[in-house]
């Protein structure tokens, strides 16, 4: 999964198709054969949202609770692009979300690495 972020927001996509009960989430998708988890983070998040990103750091994997799919956690930076649904058929939506904001599109909370990542990359402002 690629953790995207940027002037302090978090990208999540709307899956068109929820995946165990799951409608928001991080970009990303399966590692391809010959493919690093941080070469399919940065391959999913161009092909997902149509953002050029970097894989900055490796933050945790887990079996998730909601799907039982294992899953690597890639924290990215943007190198170029907007954020789109860039795959309608898997995509409905984008959306840049604070901090705060997180638990409203996310509300099982975020993988603990994820969360601890986030709390030391941003500085939570007034809306953050």
């Amino acid at each position: 999964m690629a953790v995207v972020v940027a002037t302090g927001r978090l990208l999540l996509i709307r899956r068109a198709v929820p995946e165990g009960g799951l409608l928001w989430a991080l970009p990303g998708g399966s590692v391809e054969a010959g493919e690093t988890a941080r070469q399919a983070a940065v391959r999913e998040a161009l092909e997902e949202t149509g953002l050029r990103v970097e894989a900055v750091a490796d933050l945790g994997e887990r079996v998730h609770p909601g799907t039982g799919r294992r899953i690597v956690y890639v924290a990215c930076r943007v190198l170029a692009g907007e954020a789109r649904p860039a795959s309608p058929r898997e995509v409905a939506e984008v959306a840049w979300v604070t901090l705060r904001e997180v638990v409203q599109y996310v509300p099982r909370g975020l993988f603990p690495p994820v969360q601890a990542y986030l709390e030391q990359t941003w500085t939570i402002g007034p809306d953050g």
